[in-house]
């Protein structure tokens, strides 16, 4: 990883949308170049898909939660079976502490999460659920620092 795929990344990671043209004015590199440089990027899996960002809230989903769940070592490979079939979990980790799976969640009504915990998850683990007020800081990707200025790259070059 170089600063020009740094650059190229802070860059899709802002916007997925951004030219091949946009890209290389910012890198000072051609079209051409900055497309290797994505396509590079793709094969080594850095970039692994692009996804529009969606407000969830504007869809109905007004309930987001955290899920920890204990889950048995027996019980893993079915439990990841059933979260990848429940379309509002946005996210899972395996995690370390007193439960070892933290859920990201939404719901449209604080009823669909009642019925989720009680019917469908707990027969995973025991939970612990917690509900977000408000997400002052969405996810924005992974600002990536460079150690020069781009610009004294290319002068120096």
């Amino acid at each position: 990883m170089d600063n020009i795929d740094m650059t190229i990344l802070n860059c899709l990671q802002d916007d997925a949308h951004s030219s091949l043209k946009e890209m290389s004015q910012l890198c000072y590199i051609s079209s051409s170049a900055v497309s290797n440089h994505v396509k590079n990027m793709e094969k080594l899996k850095i970039i692994y898909g692009y996804q529009a960002l969606v407000d969830v809230k504007k869809l109905g989903y007004h309930i987001k939660c955290h899920i920890w769940i204990d889950v048995s070592p027996e019980s893993k490979e079915d439990f990841y079976e059933f979260i990848y079939s429940v379309p509002n979990i946005l996210e899972c980790d395996c995690i370390t502490g007193n439960y070892n799976m933290l859920i990201k969640a939404v719901f449209k009504e604080t009823e669909d999460l009642d019925y989720f915990i009680n019917n469908r998850l707990n027969i995973f683990g025991r939970t612990k659920t917690q509900i977000s007020f408000s997400t002052p800081m969405r996810n924005r990707g992974l600002i990536l620092e460079q150690e020069e200025d781009i610009n004294s790259i290319t002068e120096g070059s």
